[in-house]
């Protein structure tokens, strides 16, 4: 077994600490998008209900997920911090209240989903085969709530670390086991045993998660710094809880705000029939493909960010920001044309429906023009991840994903009568205007914390040092 990963991020080049968490970060989210590709691709050969129902059903989920995405980031920034201070001993408490945390965390919303999961499903779509499945998917995969949990968790110990390759080995793996498990369990072996049709998208995902769960926490325990952590470390204590839920609170709440954005954008396009359902359910998963690029390098910015704010390096947490958007602006100008050129092509591999086709490629070309906004904001969010001053990113998503999508998709669709492109047009308006809230923010909390995110704010001459 390969050697744990553990990098100095306040030394050497930035731009080689970005290749050494971006690359691998990115590859392990394209084995996780890939991964939901193809279950999207066993639903399709089912039905266009079945398509629609795991769309929604993925999209319920994702309010639980929103904690284990925010435990990930705190878990990233707090122990970053910490290590870059050189409080080593307080990194592996973090570390370890941090997966308790997340143990107890899933066994609530698991808990709690029995109701809001089926609840929202209902609200946001027209009764039918595919709210039914919907609700079946959801209900399901809640059991794979503790293997996303401590996963999300482990991996952002991990990157605090400087390790983003052992996510993207479980990943990878995970990725492989779910072609295998998906038409095992779907269809079963002619003549040895039955499938379980449906279902078995959702059964497949909850072993190949707690594999994954496994594998993290090794990999978590192997760590230098973990060496000394004792039973004790893992009882839990209020105040690190606290500790971890501020942090890890304001992150979840984003990240909720964006998934219930993503039930508004549900809402509008029920009335438009099920083929809009599934026509944004294959095209956003298409889109997330060459996101991934992107959101490793995003991703990267929040441990690099971390460990030499924690270290007082200012200027290379300021070179740390404009690098990443240097880079993603390059890759966000690739992206664009091949969604534009290819994105009828990419779309008939899921389905040979002509309307879901026509609803996901105008998804697909309005929403690549605004591919640089959702890298900025990506970028931003780490940035003030890594501060600790995630607070600023519910501001951000309360008006992006919560007015600012309602708002411009009710102007689009219920006051200009516009199709379904009305409900792409709105989201657009969101995130631009989004972005110009959220750089107001980013350079507001640099002059407070780091002299200014540009360049060191100018002193007086006869001010006092």
């Amino acid at each position: 077994m390969a050697a744990p990963i553990e990098l100095d991020l306040t030394k050497g080049p930035i731009a080689g600490h970005f290749r050494a968490l971006a690359v691998p970060g990115a590859l392990g989210m394209l084995f996780n998008t890939l991964y939901n590709v193809v279950d999207m691709f066993f639903a399709g050969m089912l039905s266009t209900s079945a398509q629609a129902g795991l769309a929604l059903g993925f999209q319920a989920f994702y309010i639980a997920m929103s904690v284990s995405i925010g435990l990930g980031a705190a878990m990233g920034a707090l122990v970053g911090n910490a290590l870059g201070a050189g409080t080593r001993p307080r990194a592996r408490r973090l570390a370890a209240q941090g997966m308790s945390f997340g143990l107890i965390a899933a066994l609530v919303l698991a808990l709690a989903g029995l109701w809001y999961g089926p609840a929202v499903i209902t609200l946001v779509s027209e009764p039918g085969a595919y709210r039914d499945a919907g609700i079946r998917y959801f209900l399901l995969l809640s059991f794979a709530l503790p293997g996303f949990m401590l996963a999300f968790a482990c991996n952002g110990i991990l990157q605090a670390h400087g390790d983003a390759k052992s996510f993207q080995r479980a990943l990878m793996v995970a990725f492989f086991a779910n072609i295998a498990l998906n038409p095992l369990l779907i269809y079963g072996i002619p003549g040895v045993i039955g499938g379980i049709g449906f279902d078995g998208l959702a059964v497949s995902t909850v072993i190949s998660q707690t594999g994954v769960m496994a594998y993290l926490i090794l990999q978590v325990l192997r760590r230098r710094n973990m060496a000394r952590v004792q039973r004790a470390n893992f009882i839990p204590r209020l105040d690190k809880f606290g500790e971890i839920g501020l942090q890890a609170l304001p992150t979840a709440v984003s990240m909720l705000v964006l998934f219930l954005s993503g039930f508004v954008m549900q809402f509008a396009l029920k009335g438009f029939g099920e083929h809009a359902v599934a026509g944004f359910g294959v095209a956003i998963r298409i889109e997330q493909i060459l996101l991934l690029p992107v959101l490793g390098m995003t991703g990267a910015l929040l441990p690099i960010a971390a460990q030499n704010f924690g270290a007082g390096n200012h200027d290379r947490v300021r070179e740390a920001v404009f690098y990443c958007w240097k880079i993603g602006f390059i890759m966000t100008a690739i992206a664009c044309p091949i969604l534009w050129i290819f994105g009828r092509f990419f779309l008939s591999f899921f389905t040979d429906d002509p309307e879901v086709i026509r609803v996901g490629l105008a998804y697909l070309r309005v929403d690549s023009l605004i591919l640089p906004a959702y890298m900025m904001l990506f970028a931003v969010n780490s940035f003030l991840q890594a501060l600790k001053r995630p607070i600023w990113t519910v501001w951000i998503s309360l008006y992006r994903q919560g007015f600012g999508v309602a708002f411009f998709v009710w102007l689009f669709i219920g006051v200009l009568d516009f199709n379904e492109i009305g409900v792409w047009f709105g989201v657009a308006c969101a995130v631009i205007t989004g972005l110009g809230l959220a750089l107001m923010i980013a350079w507001r909390v640099a002059d407070s914390e780091i002299g200014g995110l540009r360049k060191p704010a100018r002193q007086h001459p006869n001010s006092e040092v």
